[in-house]
C-alpha cells in the first residue's frame, strides 16, 4: 500500500492521461499517473527500433491539438516544438501527380492543371467546409449536455445547444446533418469532377474508420479530421520534433513540474471500491495505491468492464459498452530507407516529401480497399498514408538515412479463415508493392521494415480490437452517447470514479481534449 494516500490516480499514461494529470497538478492535487509500459505516451510513442532510426510506431502526426492545452499547461516552456508540414503529395495513379501546399496561388494553379472546374470549386469547397466546422466547434470544445438530465444545469445545458443550433444559418446546418451521416464521396460529388481530386480530399474520410469514402458515416471522420488547427490554420497538421514521443515527452514533463508523479511499469488491475466509492486502485503485483479520485484514461471497455466488476454499474451502461464498436482495421508499415524514393515525375527534387504521402489515388482505389475488410480480409492495394519524417526532423535518421511511417488500411483486426501472425509479413508485402508501384526502386532502399497490426496495437496499448479512436467514429458512438448514453460527461456511475480517454467527446487523434474537459468535471465536482 502507499505510505500516503494521493488525491487523484489517473490511470494510463497517454497523452490524454497526462493532459489530465497536467491540469489536476496544476490545480493543487497529489496526482499520481500509472502508467504499464516503461515510457509514457500510449500510442503516441517514438521508439529506436533500429540503431539510429527513430520510429513513430503508431501514432505519427499532430492533428487536433487544442491549442488551449499548449497555452494553459505551458507546453512550449517543457520543450513543445511543433514541425509544420508545406506540402501534401497525391501521386495520381497514372505517374502524375498533385501537390499541394502553404501557397494557396500555386494550389489552384497545381488542380487547375488537372481540371479548371475544380480549380474555381476549390475555394467554395473549403468555404462551405469551414463554416461547418466554426458551427460545430464549440460543440467540439465543450462537454456535451446531458439530454437525459432533469436537473436545472442540464436543462440550462441542453437550451444552450438548441440556442447555438438556432442561430446556425440553414444550409450550414443542413451540410452539417450531410456531412453527420452521409458519405464523403456524395460530399465531394458536390464540388469537384476529376477523381484524383476527390480522392486527394476523400482520404481524411476513413482514417481509422471501418469505412469507406462511399459508405454514410465517412462524412462524419471527414469532418472531424478537419477539426484541428495549427497557428490558427483549420485543418493543418504538423509532426512534432522527435516524432509524437517527443510531444508525449513533453507532456510528461509539464505534468511532473506540476507536481504530478509518474511511475512506469506499474499496470493497474483493477480499481478499489468501498460501498459504492472510489478508494484507490491495485496493480498487476499487488500493490495498492490509494486516492478518492481514480480517472482512467484507458477504452470505455478497459474502463468499464476490466478494471471495474460489471456488477457495480447500471446494467444498461454495461449493455452500450459490450455492444460498442471497436473494430480495428488499421496498421503501421515502417521503414528504415536507405535513402529517398524516387518519383519518376519529380526525379529532381524532395519537396514532396515535406509532408503527407498520400497513396489513394481516386475515391474508387479507397472503397475497392474497404471491399476486402468487408469481408474479414486485408486489402490487396491498400491506401497508403505515409510521411518520411526524417526530411521534416533530420535528427530521426543517421546523415543520408530516412525513415518512412506509414498508415495502412484496411487491416481488420480478424481475419477470416486465418490470423495476423500468418499473414503479417504478406500484408507488409502488399503495402510494399503498393509504393514500389508509384516509387520504383523503393525495396532496394529498404534497410528495415516494421509491420504493426491491429492485433499489436491491441497487445501493446491496450486499445481495444486495435481501434485507433478507442471507440469507431459512428454517430450512434459521439457526442451524447459516447462512450454510452446518460455517461457522456466523464464521470461514471461509481462515486469518485471518472474517465478521461479518446473513448470519451469528443474522441480520438492527439488531441487532448477528452483529458482536460475530463478535469474540468473532476474538480468541479471537488469544488462541490
Amino acid at each position: 500500500m502507499s505510505p500516503e494516500p494521493y488525491d487523484a490516480i489517473v490511470v494510463g499514461g497517454g497523452h490524454n492521461g497526462l493532459v489530465h494529470a497536467g491540469y489536476l497538478a496544476k490545480a493543487g492535487l497529489r496526482t499520481l499517473v500509472l502508467e504499464q509500459r516503461h515510457l509514457v505516451g500510449g500510442a503516441a510513442i517514438t521508439e529506436e527500433v533500429v540503431p539510429g532510426f527513430s520510429f513513430t510506431t503508431f501514432s505519427y502526426a499532430l492533428s487536433l491539438l487544442r491549442p488551449e492545452i499548449i497555452q494553459e499547461l505551458d507546453l512550449v516552456r517543457h520543450g513543445f516544438m511543433p514541425l509544420m508540414m508545406p506540402s501534401s503529395f497525391h501521386p495520381t495513379g497514372d505517374g502524375d501527380y498533385l501537390l499541394l501546399g502553404d501557397d494557396h496561388g500555386q494550389n489552384l494553379q497545381e488542380i487547375r492543371r488537372h481540371s479548371p472546374h475544380d480549380a474555381d470549386a476549390y475555394d467554395r469547397y473549403h468555404h462551405d467546409l469551414d463554416r461547418v466546422v466554426q458551427a460545430v466547434q464549440p460543440l467540439f470544445d465543450n462537454p456535451p449536455p446531458n439530454i437525459f438530465g432533469k436537473d436545472p444545469e442540464d436543462q440550462a445545458d441542453v437550451k444552450w445547444l438548441l440556442d447555438h443550433l438556432g442561430g446556425v444559418e440553414q444550409k450550414v446546418m443542413h451540410d452539417v446533418v450531410r456531412l453527420l451521416t452521409g458519405s464523403a464521396s456524395d460530399w465531394l460529388e458536390d464540388y469537384f469532377q476529376h477523381e484524383a481530386v476527390k480522392g486527394f480530399h476523400a482520404s481524411s474520410s476513413i482514417i481509422g474508420s471501418k469505412v469507406g469514402p462511399m459508405s454514410p458515416g465517412s462524412g462524419l471522420v471527414l469532418l472531424f479530421h478537419k477539426m484541428g488547427e495549427h497557428d490558427g490554420h483549420l485543418g493543418s497538421w504538423a509532426f512534432h520534433k522527435g516524432g509524437n514521443g517527443g510531444f508525449t515527452q513533453v507532456l510528461g514533463r509539464a505534468a511532473e513540474a506540476y507536481g504530478a508523479e509518474i511511475r512506469l511499469g506499474s499496470k493497474v488491475s483493477s480499481v478499489l471500491i468501498q460501498e459504492g466509492r472510489t478508494v484507490g486502485v491495485v496493480l498487476e503485483d499487488g500493490t495498492e495505491f490509494r486516492a478518492p479520485v481514480v480517472v482512467s484514461a484507458l477504452d470505455p471497455r478497459r474502463t468499464f468492464l476490466d478494471l471495474v466488476d460489471p456488477r457495480e454499474l447500471p446494467a444498461d451502461l454495461v449493455d452500450n459498452v459490450e455492444r460498442m464498436r471497436f473494430r480495428g482495421v488499421s496498421a503501421k508499415v515502417n521503414f528504415a530507407l536507405d535513402g529517398l524514393p524516387v518519383f519518376p515525375a519529380l526525379p529532381e527534387t524532395v519537396d514532396h516529401y515535406g509532408g503527407f504521402l498520400n497513396i489513394g489515388p481516386t475515391i474508387e482505389y479507397v472503397e475497392r480497399a474497404f471491399d476486402a475488410a468487408k469481408y474479414g480480409w486485408y486489402s490487396e492495394r491498400p491506401f497508403i498514408d505515409a510521411a518520411i519524417q526524417s526530411v521534416v526532423d533530420p535528427d530521426m535518421a543517421p546523415p543520408g538515412k530516412h525513415v518512412m511511417s506509414c498508415f495502412v488500411q484496411y487491416a481488420p483486426y480478424e481475419l477470416r479463415g486465418s490470423d495476423w501472425e500468418t499473414e503479417r509479413e504478406s500484408f507488409g508485402d502488399k503495402a510494399q508493392a503498393v509504393l514500389e508501384s508509384h516509387f520504383p526502386g523503393f525495396g532496394d532502399l529498404v534497410l528495415h521494415r516494421e509491420v504493426v497490426t491491429p492485433v499489436d496495437i491491441e497487445r501493446v496499448t491496450g486499445l481495444t480490437e486495435g481501434n485507433i479512436f478507442a471507440g469507431e467514429f459512428l454517430a450512434p458512438q459521439m457526442y451524447f452517447f459516447r462512450p454510452a448514453p446518460g455517461w457522456s460527461q466523464y464521470a461514471t456511475p461509481i462515486h469518485g470514479y471518472y474517465q478521461c480517454g479518446s473513448g470519451t467527446h469528443p474522441g480520438g487523434c492527439v488531441i487532448g481534449s477528452p483529458g482536460k474537459l475530463a478535469s474540468q468535471r473532476v474538480l468541479r465536482d471537488l469544488r462541490q
